[in-house]
């Protein structure tokens, strides 16, 4: 199957795998037509019925949502918001195994998107995995809490919700953000690219009946928090 470009997200398969990647050029915003391009990508996965291996570009998997759209606040803001919670919800849901391959730098809702995947790998590096929200001045969502929950050590996720404490590749697996930390960037996609090939050996609907058994508290807690969200982001963004 060739390539299908669908703005900055692409899709292909590659060696029985759903490779989709996230590349606008710049920080990997997760812009509502990034989101939708990102789900048109997971629909041709679906399809598929092959692991999944996404990623970012060289350096960054996603600095979060678009700044530009938050700022100018109203209903986008709204969707894009709900939107990115929603896309995590789906991965943390998908039929089939999700490994996230993070070339760099996971912020704010990059770093969410990390924490919704079945197996995680960073590259060494000076980049940095932080939920900063509270460092500019906004409270925690109640659904981005609970995927952090889900994934962290509890001493790790109380100070990354409540001090926006920067982590790193360094100490990214004893605290929980990724399962695995390879050297050089050159060997990242190799090394998702082989772990999502050995999930084939998987039962696929045993897989996926455990995964919905594993994460059922988690993705009520999420939907519950994202429900208390919805009437944080009407007041805030109604006054916009």
């Amino acid at each position: 199957m060739s390539k299908i470009q669908n703005g900055a997200v692409s899709f292909e398969i590659v060696d029985e795998v759903a490779v989709i990647t996230m590349d606008d050029g710049k920080a990997n915003a997760l812009s509502i037509s990034m989101q939708q391009a990102i789900n048109a990508a997971f629909d041709e996965a679906e399809k598929s019925k092959l692991p999944v291996v996404l990623t970012g570009r060289s350096g960054i998997l996603s600095a979060g949502f678009d700044l530009k759209t938050l700022s100018a606040g109203g209903q986008p803001a709204f969707e894009m918001l709900n939107g990115g919670i929603e896309l995590a919800i789906r991965l943390l849901s998908f039929s089939s195994p999700v490994i996230i391959a993070c070339p760099g730098h996971a912020i704010a809702m990059g770093v969410f998107l990390l924490q919704s995947c079945d197996y995680r790998i960073g590259v060494a590096g000076n980049f940095k995995y932080v939920a900063n929200e509270v460092a500019i001045g906004m409270a925690m969502p109640y659904s981005t809490i609970e995927i952090l929950r889900q994934r962290l050590t509890p001493a790790a996720f109380s100070r990354a919700v409540l001090l926006a404490e920067v982590f790193t590749p360094q100490n990214g697996v004893e605290t929980g953000f990724v399962d695995r930390v390879v050297a050089t960037e050159a060997e990242l996609m190799p090394a998702a690219i082989e772990f999502a090939k050995s999930t084939a050996a998987l039962n696929a609907a045993a897989h996926f009946a455990s995964k919905k058994r594993l994460r059922a508290g988690a993705l009520e807690a999420i939907s519950s928090g994202l429900a208390k969200d919805h009437q944080d982001w009407k007041k805030l963004f109604s006054a916009s």
